[in-house]
């Protein structure tokens, strides 16, 4: 007998990631002592999300070939340069009334400038290309390994203390961003290593997604259900009107822009990441999380139904009328 688990999971928007999250807080909510009574290797799965991140990126960061960047870097490195941007001017605005500390009650519990700035820097790169192979061309697909630089913690980080929030040590902002680095060298220096590693990057996904679920309770995923969902459709809204702005800016009619106004399943990870190099937002991490991850959801539904509909709008054929 064969199951459709797979077939199924890439069916759902960000299915890989967001199905096995889910599973892991089911469990930590059920019986939150799991990964204490097994130990040994089960323990470690419910423990191990850094050190699997890790090595995702070192895979992620060996599928970006530098002999690209040149040719794509005007269109990629402005919408690089735009996301970034716009981080920083959420997390300045959020970061005077927020700081790094969630709402703590009411309607917007558990927003955070965390939340905002992560859901907004981190591009869902796979569906940006799949968009760009349909609607759009082979050099806007391609300037997605400029923006792939965005993928982790670093630039969450680095927007953070640009915004004035809690600074980091040098140290933490180069390890955040050395695995990346590593697996980028490697993989331009041995083909065969890029094709090698550049497999192995999907496979962390599901695992570290499980190990972040065990740090999630489920009530906060029901508590920011309805705000999860507007907080997407914001994203959406903002960053993509913003997106637009400067793909025209370099040339292109705005699908490019609209497309890239997701957020990346691997940035529901960034909270927890940022929570353990700087203690100031662990309160933050565990709705921040959870947040991210409905953006990951809203916007992966949202952005192909708004690429389409721009899509046709720019392409569409001028009628002219003829005076007899």
């Amino acid at each position: 007998m064969s199951l459709p688990i797979k077939k199924t999971l890439d069916r759902l928007p960000g299915g890989m990631m967001i199905v096995p999250l889910l599973i892991g807080s089911v469990i930590v909510t059920l019986a939150p002592n799991t990964g204490k009574f097994f130990g040994s290797f089960t323990g470690a799965l419910f423990t191990g999300a850094l050190p699997i991140l890790a090595v995702f990126y070192v895979c992620m960061g060996s599928t970006i070939s530098v002999g690209m960047l040149p040719n794509v870097a005007r269109k990629g490195g402005v919408l690089l340069a735009t996301k970034i941007v716009l981080g920083i001017v959420v997390g300045i605005v959020l970061g005077h009334f927020l700081g790094e500390a969630p709402v703590s009650s009411g309607w917007f519990a558990g927003v955070s400038t965390l939340a905002i700035v992560a859901a907004i820097n981190d591009t869902n790169g796979g569906l940006y290309m799949a968009l760009m192979g349909q609607y759009g061309t082979s050099d806007e697909a391609a300037a997605y390994s400029i923006m792939t630089l965005e993928s982790g913690p670093f630039l969450t980080m680095v927007t953070l203390g640009v915004a004035g929030l809690s600074a980091f040590p040098w140290q933490t902002l180069v390890g955040a961003i050395l695995p990346l680095a590593f697996g980028i060298l490697i993989g331009n220096l041995d083909r065969q290593m890029r094709d090698f590693l550049g497999r192995a990057a999907p496979v962390m996904i599901p695992f570290f997604a499980f190990a972040l679920g065990t740090t999630l309770n489920l009530h906060l995923v029901w508590r920011a259900g309805l705000l999860g969902l507007v907080l997407g459709v914001v994203v959406v809204a903002v960053s993509g009107c913003v997106m637009v702005i400067a793909d025209k800016f370099t040339g292109g009619n705005g699908t490019a822009g609209i497309a890239a106004a997701t957020t990346a399943g691997n940035a529901a990870a960034v909270p927890a990441l940022v929570a353990s190099a700087n203690h100031a937002y662990a309160a933050a991490a565990a709705p921040a999380t959870v947040l991210v991850a409905a953006c990951v959801i809203v916007s992966s539904i949202a952005a192909p139904i708004l690429t389409a509909w721009w899509a046709g709008m720019v392409k569409k054929p001028k009628t002219s009328t003829v005076t007899v």
